[in-house]
């Protein structure tokens, strides 16, 4: 098992890079305390301006509850460990629509890869214009 001292180090480097990029990004921290309810000071202490040579808070969960929807997914990543990330569910699935939407996906796709398509074997230009569109009616009922 890690040390409390070793796991405090990493999160505070990682609120430092997700520091770095919400600037990188333009992502105002005031913007982020009126859309998360956080106070801007609180939100001062866990993410420092750059050069301040100060050490961040280590952030409460509570706190990285109230940045979901606030910061994006990607940089609320950046606080766990390699391999594993914050995505956002749909809260309302129609599972035939994807359903179906991917079984016609899979059909285009083998038959875009029968050795008298398009590109033979490979998926041609034409082919894979057609499996994007399929993939965005996927995404889009999803």
């Amino acid at each position: 098992m890690r040390r409390e001292n070793d796991i405090v180090h990493v999160i505070k480097d990682r609120q430092r890079s997700m520091r770095r990029e919400m600037d990188r990004r333009g992502i105002a921290l005031k913007a982020v305390s009126f859309d998360s309810g956080i106070p801007y000071s609180t939100l001062l202490s866990y993410f420092p301006e750059a050069g301040a040579n100060r050490e961040p808070a280590v952030m409460p969960v509570s706190a990285q509850y109230a940045l979901c929807g606030a910061v994006p997914e990607d940089i609320l990543s950046l606080l766990l460990p390699g391999g594993h990330v914050i995505v956002r569910a749909p809260e309302e699935i129609d599972h035939d629509a994807i359903s179906e939407a991917v079984q016609d996906w899979m059909r285009t796709k083998e038959q875009a890869h029968h050795p008298e398509s398009e590109a033979g074997r490979e998926i041609g230009p034409g082919e894979d214009n057609v499996l994007r569109g399929k993939f965005a009616r996927i995404e889009a009922a999803a």
